[in-house]
């Protein structure tokens, strides 16, 4: 208080001692000139309260590790990480001339390593400044390695783990081990409930050490109820826990999360299974299919950590369950690039088990056609699915195995034998009376025929999945089925020069696809509709259907279709 009001143009000699009139006198001085007065590193609000000016043209600027959430009035600013072309420019300007000197790559490399932080971008700068003979490319090399990257970002009294723990010291006991536990999350993010679970405490002390974290900057939050690290500050959170945490503990609490989100994500796939009769008490947050849905995705990384961990553990009922419960989810979510690893999961613990191997092969199999396809992989795996199950008499799994093998070998571009074995399957499961799969058999029958030119009998085949759809079939599956059948059916209209036929077609599917998750199958109907109406010289909708197809193509991740339709969209 004494230097601030000295630098308003008093002396020490004129203050009166240390009580509410000191503190009236600062303000009024504040009220009376314009000026900034900068109060770094705040404590708390009842260390700043007294020193705030409450009316006049003076402003005061407070800097603080916590929110601060009790001061009124004020605006506030929160200074997350600097994004990475920012961040790269404050290390080029720190190192002054030198800057120009190194490698900009290697500029750009630590800037990410340091995660935007302005602390520990200052660190990595003076240790190059004060090193002449290093090259910046020698430093990234030591800040890769995540288990020393905290060791490597101190310059002499300078420690990025140091300013962490000025925040970790404040925080009560509960939530230091909270902290501590979150380190053990695999995902990018996660909720109240999982760090409840991690920290194994009650969901409502949990709430409590989440809002402590993100006062103190140790977590970010956001308004979807997610909260996440940033990259250093869980590094230095892994480092505390394997301090303070030894390792049968840390063990524990890795298996009974493990073992929460695989039950979670067990019951939440289960909601996608048109067999199901009734749903099973649900679980907190997975009451609808809709719930069940957002949490299989926005948790992925979670849950498929879970995953890896618990197969590595050899708990093989538990992962086959899991993988079996996502089959009619994974349909739903086909452009998710881990599908493939779950179902490799499933099938070795289906193995294991000498239960449903030929089940998990199926579903492998399927995935290898997500791009990039890898249809030999997908003949391979579709062919020991069907030798097995031949050899077993599975009736069941032989009509599937025609199938896939079927889709393999339209994928190599083997036609005549793809319809082949696709008749073969499409026959046993109308013979089984399985109304869903033999539908599933006319389609990728229809396929086959369309590639080859013969387009009148491929029609044929997309009218009766057309009639099945809207009359025979489960409504969650005709629900996927029906624009994906009114889509090829479009195709086909179009090849046999009836347009408006065909947009007719294109126009309804599209009307259901707006009602499921993004797919690449939407993409690609937005895609044909386009070329219609560019056959039809409606040019401006057919621009503006390619539009809309790249921004459908860019969310799901197909960069290359979406290029390839944006091209159209400006031609």
């Amino acid at each position: 208080m004494t230097q601030l009001l000295a630098a308003l143009g008093t002396t020490d000699r004129q203050l009166p001692p240390d009580t509410p009139a000191r503190a009236s006198l600062y303000r009024s001085l504040l009220r009376q000139r314009r000026v900034l007065v900068v109060l770094d590193n705040a404590a708390s609000e009842e260390q700043i309260r007294p020193l705030l000016p409450g009316g006049g043209h003076s402003s005061v600027l407070a800097t603080s590790r916590r929110l601060l959430a009790g001061v009124e009035d004020v605006h506030r600013l929160s200074l997350g990480p600097l994004p990475l072309a920012e961040a790269a420019r404050l290390l080029t300007g720190i190192l002054g001339p030198r800057g120009s000197l190194e490698d900009e790559r290697a500029l750009t490399e630590l800037a990410q390593l340091c995660g935007g932080l302005p602390l520990a971008l200052r660190i990595v700068g003076s240790r190059l400044v004060s090193r002449p003979g290093w090259q910046a490319s020698q430093l990234v090399a030591r800040l890769t390695d995540e288990e020393r990257r905290l060791d490597q970002l101190r310059a002499g009294d300078l420690k990025i783990a140091n300013a962490f723990a000025m925040s970790y010291d404040q925080l009560t006991a509960t939530t230091q081990r909270v902290f501590r536990r979150l380190a053990l999350v695999t995902g990018r993010d996660f909720d109240a409930a999982l760090a409840a679970v991690v920290g194994g405490t009650p969901i409502e002390d949990t709430w409590d050490a989440l809002d402590e974290l993100v006062d103190l900057g140790l977590l970010q939050d956001s308004t979807s109820g997610r909260y996440r690290f940033h990259d250093l500050v869980r590094l230095f959170a892994r480092e505390r826990l394997h301090t303070q945490d030894d390792m049968a503990e840390r063990e524990a609490i890795t298996d009974r999360t493990a073992s929460w989100l695989l039950h979670r994500a067990t019951a939440a796939g289960r909601w996608f299974d048109p067999g199901r009769d009734s749903p099973e008490p649900s679980e907190p947050g997975l009451s609808s299919a809709e719930e069940a849905d957002r949490w299989l995705r926005v948790d992925s990384d979670n849950w498929l950590g879970a995953l890896r961990h618990t197969a590595g553990k050899g708990r093989h009922g538990v992962v086959f369950d899991c993988a079996e419960a996502m089959r009619w989810f994974a349909s739903r979510w086909m452009h998710w690039p881990h599908w493939q690893e779950v179902f490799t999961l499933g099938a070795t613990a289906a193995t294991a088990l000498g239960d449903q191997l030929a089940a998990q092969l199926t579903y492998l199999s399927w995935f290898h056609q997500v791009p990039p396809p890898t249809p030999e992989a997908m003949l391979e795996h579709a062919t020991t699915m069907l030798d097995d199950s031949t050899g077993r008499g599975a009736t069941t799994q032989i009509s599937w195995g025609h199938l896939f093998v079927g889709r393999a070998l339209l994928q190599l571009g083997r036609l005549d034998e793809a319809v082949v074995s696709v008749s073969r399957a499409a026959e046993m499961f109308k013979a089984d009376n399985d109304i869903e799969a033999y539908c599933q058999s006319l389609g990728m029958a229809g396929e086959c025929l369309r590639r080859l030119g013969r387009h009148p009998e491929a029609l044929d085949h997309y009218l009766q999945m057309c009639d099945l759809a809207w009359s025979e079939m489960k409504p969650s599956i005709a629900m996927l089925t029906r624009p994906n059948a009114l889509a090829g059916a479009g195709l086909c209209l179009g090849l046999l020069g009836r347009g408006d036929d065909a947009v007719a077609r294109f126009t309804e599917a599209l009307s259901l696809f707006e009602q499921l998750p993004p797919s690449a199958s939407h993409g690609r109907c937005l895609e044909a509709l386009a070329t219609v109406l560019a056959q039809e010289g409606r040019i401006e909708e057919s621009r503006q259907s390619y539009a809309r197809a790249a921004e459908l193509f860019e969310e799901i991740g197909e960069a290359e279709a979406s290029s390839r339709c944006r091209d159209q969209a400006s031609d």
